[in-house]
């Protein structure tokens, strides 16, 4: 039986809860930049990823591998029906994979860090995946064997992208912690060179290191030796979290943030916890202002359309651009999380009128995408919704942090606004950011 859903639009005024819309069917744009579960996983160097699946489900990651150009450090074990049937998936799973490790020690040398993606129908079927494991690690003790999961349908799970953040450091081993090292962990992203992340740490001797600096796997495990975790992406405060616990190690989440509130609150934790010097919030909230100001007289009035795939708070930009003069017209996102609930609380007050649209309501898919004005989008879905050439292209933050990070983003606006890009080839693209054959 059919059924109608619900609105795809509706005001922040109308928007009295953090769930936007119902949801059954779903439509995937064709802006491709955001990352999926391989491209964070070709982050731990040297590693090399085994998927074990059916060959429909099996399309998707091996063509991101290729893209990348790093299908050498990808391979996979197909499961066919007869292996349901005969009840043989355990056996499969493990013989595959040994197979693959064979192969690999035969073609050059093993790698030292093998991450294993089982499926969905691991689960249905019961599958002892701490046997798999367990022989695995008889067979190669010298490997470190991660354990990830591709299950997306198993909604009441974590997801696998977060499960992912957590396993890619259960590698990291007890050692003395580290005192002046302090390991950025969980982001797609490095920090920006700018942040003042960076220098504050810098200037009180410490060290700031993170994943996308490990040139090899020992460099990726010496990060465990750090005696601060910071996490600035909220879909890995869950592993980060993890391992600084297992570890002993102190736990920061400093989200990246568009309020001067929260930012002068990170900045306050980082002086009491490791000690640092005072910081002059009020220069660095005066050269934003400036920067603002700079980016709103080259946009002036310009519509401006913001998603949820550029950076994990729309809503809080949405507020700092209104706040600032600028004419915020349109959000893209499906649901609020519990840290933009007070944002969309000050644009319901202050902005009520505000379109918040879904991103994955099948409607969305022959909604018009023409508009009366030359649209500012941030964010390539919103690029895409909006019909637009002028596109802010960052996908999960872009490593953008505190100050200087709000600074980057008002030029990235002003850069957006007078230089069209080809948004019909780039969007398209998978996994902005990452190694590419396109």
């Amino acid at each position: 039986m059919l059924k109608r859903l619900g609105p795809s639009v509706v005001t922040a005024g109308e928007a009295t809860s953090t769930a936007l819309f119902e949801s059954k069917l779903e439509f995937n744009p064709p802006a491709h930049g955001v990352w999926n579960i391989v491209h964070v996983g070709m982050l731990v160097p040297e590693s090399h990823q085994i998927y074990v699946c059916a060959v429909n489900c099996m399309r998707g990651v091996v063509l991101t591998a290729a893209e990348m150009g790093m299908a050498d450090r990808f391979s996979c074990v197909i499961l066919k029906e007869a292996d349901i049937v005969r009840g043989t998936v355990e056996q499969v799973t493990l013989e595959g994979i040994l197979d693959v490790l064979r192969k690999l020690e035969l073609r050059e040398s093993l790698p030292p860090c093998v991450i294993v993606f089982p499926v969905c129908t691991h689960h249905f079927l019961g599958v002892s995946m701490k046997r798999v494991y367990r022989e695995l690690r008889r067979a190669y003790p010298q490997v470190d064997f991660v354990e990830a999961f591709m299950d997306p349908i198993m909604k009441r799970r974590l997801s696998p992208d977060v499960r992912l953040r957590k396993a890619m450091y259960d590698p990291f081993e007890p050692q003395p912690a580290d005192e002046k090292l302090v390991a950025s962990l969980g982001s797609d992203f490095s920090l920006d060179v700018d942040c003042e992340l960076r220098t504050v740490l810098t200037s009180g001797g410490y060290r700031l290191e993170d994943v996308q600096g490990c040139a090899d796997y020992g460099a990726f495990k010496h990060l465990g030796a750090a005696s601060t975790f910071i996490c600035t992406y909220p879909n890995a405060v869950y592993g980060v979290q993890k391992a600084a616990k297992r570890l002993g190690r102190r736990f920061l989440y400093l989200p990246s943030s568009f309020s001067y509130v929260e930012v002068a609150e990170q900045h306050a934790t980082l002086r009491e916890v490791l000690r640092l010097a005072p910081f002059d919030e009020e220069a660095e909230v005066l050269r934003c202002k400036a920067a603002l100001e700079d980016a709103l007289a080259e946009i002036g009035d310009t519509p401006i359309a913001i998603d949820a795939s550029a950076h994990p708070r729309p809503l809080g930009l949405a507020r700092l651009l209104l706040e600032h003069g600028f004419r915020v017209t349109e959000v893209y996102l499906d649901g609020v999380t519990d840290e933009e609930a007070s944002a969309l609380a000050w644009l319901r007050n202050n902005a009520p009128g505000v379109e918040i649209s879904s991103i994955v309501l099948p409607e969305l898919r022959v909604a018009s995408r023409e508009r009366t004005e030359e649209v500012l989008a941030i964010g390539q879905k919103a690029a895409w919704f909006c019909g637009t050439n002028r596109f802010v292209n960052i996908v999960e933050g872009a490593g953008l942090w505190g100050y200087a990070g709000i600074r980057t983003m008002a030029h990235l606006m002003r850069e957006a606004w007078s230089t069209p890009k080809d948004t019909r080839d780039l969007i398209p693209r998978k996994g902005l950011g990452c190694a590419s054959c396109f």
